[in-house]
């Protein structure tokens, strides 16, 4: 197991204060209504750079000897890693180099070099940006920051465990998001000496499932798009696994539509910014309730770097889930007048109209008719149908469509 004891993490807080946020955890009522557990949340996304990167930054870079921070140091990050070494480094006056892959969105290319740091674009994945960065790192003589596979790194990621049971002492479990494994081998080592019978749930996103594999002897594949990219890891740490292994209870793996419905509750019921990863925990709890009932429940919101864009679409695509935006297709008579009377009853019926689009050049609608596509706002799933029927009601041919165009039933 990792070289690194619970006393190293204690200093580690001594080594953080007035340099790391000491964030909050707060018990959440409408969370906790939601899913059937007691949920205390430690909000992570608070920190400078938004995420829990900055302890094990901080607390790295701060380890370094005068002639390493004249080196310079390199880091291989898509995202909050990258952040937060930049951000640190720029503090403690470090020159700092970070290799991120060629497909990272610019916001977060931006952000980086935003604290004065080199980013070097290569590859296509974390692999290859960390192939990269291991060469730039020999040939400049720089120090290289590992983004979780680094003791130091270990020790600063799990001050959050100490801060979460001081705050709540008396919570059955934590559940908390992995990638390569930093934090959850840090929060472990942390709780394992403050709370020995504490339950500790690992998370991960169902397309990179690398810790579950280890620990169930799988071979489930690694890879795609995922709405939680800060663990979108396909090989656990070296030294964070042994941990693991020893102090974790077991991993979940969460589904895409999972995490989509643990952002937007953070978002809806919390008012709290969570980026797909800081979400995971919550979407575990989603996905499997009955095993977290009655529980109290500690979640991390690890970071809350998530596109607007992105956000955005998760909460309209929520609002259809729950079937509070719904699209109609209508079949009309092209004439004067029909749009408006059509509009006048969805008002009269409370459905507020979001967009419209009217189409005649089509084969399937007939030469002296139009096809019109609503998409209207409700109440709930009981107003819908409400709407559907009282259309149908005043004569028109009335079905619903999800929003890639097919015919849902009704």
């Amino acid at each position: 197991m990792a070289n690194i004891t619970a006393s190293d993490i204690a200093a580690a807080t001594k080594t953080l204060q007035g340099h790391v946020l000491r964030t909050p955890t707060l018990y959440a009522p409408r969370l906790s209504a939601l899913t059937g557990a007691e949920i205390f949340v430690k909000y992570e996304n608070m920190q400078a750079t938004g995420s829990f990167k900055d302890r094990g930054a901080y607390l790295k870079l701060a380890s370094l000897s005068e002639a390493e921070k004249k080196r310079g140091v390199i880091a291989m990050s898509a995202g909050n890693h990258a952040q937060a070494v930049a951000y640190h480094a720029e503090r403690l006056g470090i020159a700092s180099t970070i290799v991120m892959p060629e497909t990272t969105p610019f916001v977060k290319v931006a952000a980086t070099e935003a604290h004065s740091a080199r980013v070097v674009l290569f590859g296509e994945s974390i692999a290859e940006s960390a192939t990269r960065a291991h060469a730039i790192a020999e040939q400049e003589r720089l120090v290289f920051v590992h983004p979780f596979d680094d003791p130091k790194i270990i020790a600063g990621q799990g001050t959050v465990a100490l801060e979460m049971l001081a705050d709540a002492p008396d919570l059955d479990l934590l559940v908390v998001p992995v990638g390569g494994g930093g934090l959850i081998a840090g929060i472990s080592l942390a709780a394992e000496a403050m709370r020995p019978k504490i339950e500790i749930f690992g998370v991960e996103s169902a397309l990179y499932p690398s810790l579950w594999n280890k620990l169930h002897n799988g071979n489930r594949p690694c890879g795609g798009p995922t709405l939680a990219d800060g663990i979108a890891v396909k090989e656990v740490g070296a030294l964070t696994l042994p941990v693991i292994r020893e102090l974790v209870a077991d991993v979940f793996t969460v589904e895409e539509a999972d995490l989509e419905r643990a952002v937007n509750a953070f978002l809806t019921l919390q008012t709290t910014l969570a980026e797909g990863a800081g979400a995971a925990g919550l979407a575990a709890m989603l996905a499997e309730p009955a095993r977290f009932r009655g529980k109290r429940v500690g979640l991390v919101v690890t970071g809350g770097n998530i596109d607007p864009r992105v956000a955005a679409s998760i909460m309209v695509r929520e609002l259809e889930r729950a079937e509070r935006i719904v699209n109609f297709r209508i079949a009309i008579q092209d004439r004067p007048g029909t749009l408006g009377i059509i509009a006048t009853l969805l008002g009269e019926l409370g459905a507020n109209i979001l967009e419209v689009d009217h189409r005649r050049l089509f084969l399937d609608v007939p030469a002296k008719g139009a096809r019109l596509d609503v998409t209207v706002e409700v109440r709930d799933k009981k107003h819908a149908e409400e709407v559907q029927t009282k259309l149908r009601g005043a004569g028109y041919a009335v079905e619903r469509i999800d929003t890639g165009g097919g015919f849902k039933s009704t």
